[in-house]
């Protein structure tokens, strides 16, 4: 096997822990040729689609890459701002936020950086560039709180990949998921309060995680079982009576039964039965994006009004809340135990934290 080259050693130098954030991906822009380029390396992964590589191989080549890159431009046209991609700017300002949270409280030396999966940062040059800055220890902490064999389980594969044609390696931790922690839950209610205080209440919540097709819940895919546990703890963390609650699943592809109910079709029934508010929140989406921006926030209203529902609000995601960032620096400290120092004193953490809710209360912020 050949060996990545080794960065220069640099005699003296402190280690580093680093943390490493890594989201899903984007094309590089909303044109034909972007798209191509990022659909190729998204669906020829195998964890993505479970199909005969021979049989997917014609079918990807012959008749998707040839037909969706054109729409999927159209969509991603709809919702890129001046500064990019939504689901990289997010990301990219997580980080950022991430840092400076942990540098309040960590005292040795550490890396927080990006990474997605498919298109750019790409991974491995993540990872090599993280070993460069003197990172012996990286800890691999993933944009998604659902753990599933087509999201989280194939960044790891990169990871370890990279780690296989690294001659000098560092250690390496994973974070396999967090949908039930309590900061994580915690900040989703928050981020709903907020919206709430604002615009007012809806007659119904709609909670949309990102689908997957039904086999891999049959074959043991544990993403099903947690989002129904996350939806059950984001209700209760809100006091909502579980009949003002619809859970559902979305982005659905190709003919297979995906799991469900799926959020296109639920909100077409509420819209039948004339149902005045839905707004509809994507928790396991932890930055805005093309599924949430545009088949939420754009189709998914289309599809209600015109079934005859009478107002639609899209909730953003988690972004660059306060609290998401909180519960974010809170997820990477539990992982980084025994790899880094600081001064910070998780008790008192909790008492500001509950002591901040409290005002909110007492200003009617939080209802």
């Amino acid at each position: 096997m050949t060996y990545f080259k080794e960065p220069e050693t640099v005699h003296g130098q402190p280690f580093k822990t680093g943390i490493l954030l890594v989201n899903l991906g984007t094309p590089e822009a909303p044109t034909r040729k972007a798209l191509r380029i990022y659909l190729k390396e998204f669906l020829s992964d195998p964890r993505v689609v479970e199909i005969p590589r021979p049989v997917w191989w014609l079918i990807l080549n012959g008749i998707i890459l040839n037909t969706r890159p054109k729409k999927s431009a159209a969509k991603y046209a709809a919702i890129w701002t001046s500064d990019g991609s939504p689901l990289k700017v997010h990301t990219e300002k997580q980080a950022k936020l991430l840092k400076g949270w942990l540098g309040e409280r960590v005292t040795s030396p550490f890396v927080v950086d990006y990474a997605m999966r498919y298109g750019q940062p790409a991974m491995p040059d993540t990872l090599a560039r993280m070993k460069a800055a003197g990172c012996d220890r990286i800890l691999i902490l993933p944009a998604y709180p659902q753990y599933a064999a087509s999201s989280t389980a194939t960044a790891f594969d990169v990871a370890f990949t990279w780690l296989q044609q690294t001659r000098t390696q560092p250690a390496l931790r994973t974070l396999k998921h967090y949908h039930d922690h309590p900061a994580y839950i915690q900040a989703l209610a928050a981020n709903i309060r907020d919206y709430w205080q604002m615009h007012g209440r809806p007659d119904i919540l709609l909670m949309s995680f990102h689908g997957v097709p039904r086999y891999t819940l049959e074959k043991g895919d544990p993403y099903h079982c947690e989002c129904q546990k996350t939806g059950r703890l984001l209700t209760e963390a809100l006091g909502l009576d579980p009949k003002q609650v619809r859970l559902t699943f979305q982005s659905r592809f190709g003919r297979a039964e995906w799991i469900k109910p799926y959020t296109d079709k639920a909100l077409d029934e509420l819209g039948r039965v004339g149902t005045g508010r839905v707004d509809v929140v994507a928790p396991g989406f932890t930055a805005d994006c093309l599924e949430t921006l545009e088949e939420l926030a754009m189709e998914g209203r289309a599809t209600f009004l015109a079934a005859g529902g009478k107002a639609f609000h899209y909730i953003p995601a988690l972004n660059e809340h306060p609290q998401w960032i909180d519960a974010l620096g809170r997820i990477a400290l539990e992982n980084l135990g025994g790899w880094v120092s600081g001064t910070w004193d998780h008790d008192a953490d909790e008492q500001a934290r509950k002591a901040g809710r409290q005002r909110a209360l007492e200003m009617g912020a939080l209802n």
